[in-house]
């Protein structure tokens, strides 16, 4: 079993589990971003609070001690501030896939927190759960996430019709896959 106390750093940005005590920066980082994530991102609305936040932080040690999803807060290494978040969720044991998500606070873009988290997090996959394939699936109008995928060294596979549900919108959607040999590691 992986230890929830992992950190994952590139100097400048540092990864960690998420906790319940970051129930307050997850809800002023999302309240800060609301018209540019709700678009793209379901759990997203104006109403998102303390109790919804805290809601899913507790929920994830156990899907973290269970295998089925490992979500990191991404935080700025000097200061420790709380910049968005990134993990993996619908782990595929048998064809050890995931997916790759990641979401961050509007004051944070545009300075590649989101794509070097990305990498982090799949490289933490590909050495840590011996995964063989991280896939990012982002909708068509999604310009900002097309980007950070492709920042971020994933390559685009194609377009998947009538892929995503956001709030019962009907969206395609773009597959983008990291594999380990875009880090220059063998499968194992």
């Amino acid at each position: 079993m992986i230890s929830q106390s992992i950190s994952l750093t590139d100097e400048t940005l540092t990864l960690r589990p998420m906790r319940v005590a970051d129930a307050r920066s997850v809800v002023e980082a999302v309240q800060e971003s609301v018209a540019e994530i709700m678009p793209w991102l379901g759990w997203c609305t104006p109403a998102y609070d303390l109790a919804v936040a805290t809601a899913w932080l507790d929920s994830l040690p156990q899907a973290w001690s269970a295998g089925i999803q490992y979500a990191f807060a991404i935080t700025d290494t000097t200061t420790g501030r709380f910049l968005g978040s990134t993990g993996l969720n619908h782990i595929n044991h048998i064809h050890r896939l995931a997916n790759l998500g990641y979401w961050v606070r509007t004051g944070a873009t545009r300075r590649g927190v989101a794509s070097r988290s990305a990498r982090l997090i799949a490289r933490f996959g590909f050495e840590q759960l011996g995964l063989i394939r991280a896939e990012i699936v982002v909708s068509v109008g999604n310009q900002a996430s097309l980007r950070t995928a492709e920042k971020a060294g994933a390559r685009p596979e194609g377009v998947l019709r009538n892929r995503l549900v956001i709030r019962e919108r009907v969206t395609d959607a773009v597959m983008h896959a990291l594999i380990p040999q875009d880090f220059g590691l063998p499968i194992s």
